[in-house]
């Protein structure tokens, strides 16, 4: 373990604030002042520059992306602004690199940096505030959301990847294969045998399942892959995505199924589940037949965040989490695996 991995998040901070101010000189920032948004696994900063423009700054965890991946991710988000699509605007450093890479005496591994245009608005809630029951707001956010994951399909689905990008694939192997992108789900420490035995099992139908869902571009191509509240930021009455950290190749419908995963206890999940399938067919085709896969879907991505887990038990966040992720993981493969019996 390094230095800076067994510091108290509270150092960690400081020294990653340090880290950060060293890098605002590659856009010709110095000396701006920066206030931390988010540390949870990169670390975001909002930076205030003398003339009144602000930017936000994220430092990348160390050892998550290549330097290929992370160049692809901001190469996507610059052509889906290019195309219209609300993401962050990209911004290059004054030599016209879209990221850099720095250390200090503590964080000794470098660490990659890339820079974004400030968005002026909130996200438009989290997990643990919930939808709310204001039915009409759900119904619209929702709707809106799956008309924007349409047109993000719509754009990587015929979108000529450039020279040399690289991301990660949620594809079988990436989902339930040997060694998928998020960690072998099945062999978490914190179940206990029947938690396990439940999830090999579904893993196994998974896996056979998965087999017979084609690749075509109609279905899979580059996707968001976290479709979750706090990644969905209201600017000006526009829906904007953030937080491209996890895209990769995807099926549709795992995007689809992220969207909705987290918020099956609420309410008015009836309603934001059909807004969000009506907002998509407005701007892409989705039959049946793709609908009928929703469980699928939500069982592989339940299974997803148990690797979470298990890749990260060091932190905190994933230690808070993990009660409540076995939890709906497990209600989420017995209804999965009782459908299909």
């Amino acid at each position: 373990m390094s230095t800076f991995d067994s510091l108290s998040p509270e150092h960690q901070g400081t020294h990653l604030k340090e880290l950060a101010q060293r890098s605002l000189r590659h856009w010709g920032l110095e000396g701006s002042d920066l206030s931390l948004v988010k540390y949870r696994e990169n670390a975001v900063y909002q930076v205030s520059a003398g003339n009144g423009e602000r930017y936000a700054l994220r430092i990348h965890r160390h050892g998550y992306h290549s330097l290929a991946a992370l160049q692809s991710e901001l190469q996507w988000m610059s052509a889906l602004n290019d195309s219209g699509i609300a993401v962050p605007e990209v911004l290059p450093t004054t030599d016209g690199r879209l990221l850099v890479s720095e250390s200090t005496a503590v964080i000794t591994a470098p660490r990659h940096v890339d820079l974004f245009a400030w968005i002026d608005g909130a996200p438009l809630g989290s997990e643990e505030e919930g939808l709310g029951d204001n039915a009409e707001y759900v119904d619209k956010l929702y709707a809106d959301l799956g008309r924007t994951a349409a047109e993000l399909h719509n754009q990587s689905s015929r979108w000529a990847l450039p020279e040399g990008f690289e991301r990660h694939a949620w594809d079988h192997d990436g989902l339930v294969g040997d060694a998928p992108f998020w960690g072998r789900f099945w062999e978490l420490e914190l179940l206990n045998d029947s938690q396990r035995r439940l999830l090999e099992t579904a893993r196994d139908r998974i896996s056979r399942e998965l087999s017979e869902v084609d690749r075509s571009p109609q279905r899979y191509s580059l996707i968001h892959a976290d479709f979750v509240l706090e990644n969905l930021m209201a600017d000006n009455g526009r829906l904007r995505l953030i937080d491209f950290d996890d895209a990769g190749f995807g099926w549709h419908m795992f995007e689809l199924a992220t969207a909705l995963y987290h918020i099956q206890e609420e309410a008015c999940y009836p309603v934001a589940k059909q807004a969000l399938i009506d907002g998509y067919r407005e701007r892409r085709a989705l039959s049946d037949d793709d609908l009928d896969r929703l469980e699928l879907f939500l069982t592989a991505r339940a299974c997803t965040y148990l690797g979470w887990i298990r890749s990260r038990q060091e932190t905190r966040t994933a230690r808070e989490l993990a009660p409540e992720l076995i939890r709906r993981a497990r209600e989420q493969a017995e209804r999965y695996l009782s459908s299909r019996s």
